[in-house]
């Protein structure tokens, strides 16, 4: 683990995790597909970027993605987010649209999301890696299994967070959190391809009025 960069509260919590097999073979995995001249992406100090940014206690909403960008430059360990510069993508320009419509923040120029992060919005793909051009290249060399457990821990270790669940992947994860303590919104993907029925699920400002029920600050969702 010592070569995994990762914010301290996470580390803890997630001692457990780090020391099984499983995860150690996730990471012969991406060791030795770098070493074939495989590009991997996000960089390896990102891959972690959600955790490093937000730590555990920070926690407010949880926004869950399935794998990172698959192009160069894109994946920065943050789901939906990409760089300043680099072209918002349809999924995030729908993102923002909904967010323009149901609380009136501007919609931005550039799609880097870390001013989110940092205010306690957890971005976590469920697939922490992924190959060049290839979408969903990682699903099956155990990141579910530990992003599962990252969800688990976050549902059991903590109180009144929302958890907002986007298409039928994300919304899989359901079972994994409990009801009773946290708000769970769930809606189609913001993806083009679902034709517009992300629109008007208005989970942001139900983030917030949630939030604020449960006496904690509300997001500020700018950029």
């Amino acid at each position: 683990m010592s070569n995994v960069r990762i914010e301290e509260s996470w580390k803890e919590v997630l001692d457990d995790e780090f020391s099984q097999p499983y995860f150690q073979e996730i990471v012969t995995f991406l060791k030795q597909e770098k070493a074939g001249g495989k590009k991997i992406y996000p960089p390896g100090s990102l891959i972690f970027n959600a955790f490093d940014t937000t730590p555990f206690n920070k926690v407010k909403v949880v926004i869950l993605g399935q794998d990172p960008y698959h192009n160069p430059g894109e994946a920065m360990g943050l789901c939906f987010s990409v760089p300043k510069g680099v072209r918002i993508p349809p999924s995030l320009q729908n993102i923002y649209k909904e967010l323009n419509a149901g609380l009136g923040v501007p919609i931005p120029n550039h799609g880097d999301l870390t001013p989110w992060a940092e205010r306690g919005v957890f971005l976590l793909n469920a697939m922490l890696t992924v190959e060049h051009k290839k979408p969903a290249s990682h699903q099956k060399i155990g990141w579910q299994r530990f992003t599962d457990a990252v969800i688990r821990k976050l549902s059991e270790g903590r109180e009144g967070l929302v958890f907002m669940l986007w298409g039928n992947f994300a919304r899989q994860k359901k079972v994994l959190l409990d009801g009773s303590r946290h708000l769970i919104l769930e809606a189609a993907h913001p993806s083009p391809l679902a034709g517009g029925a992300f629109f008007g699920c208005r989970h942001f400002s139900k983030a917030n009025e949630y939030l604020q029920e449960q006496g904690k600050a509300p997001v500020d969702w700018r950029l």
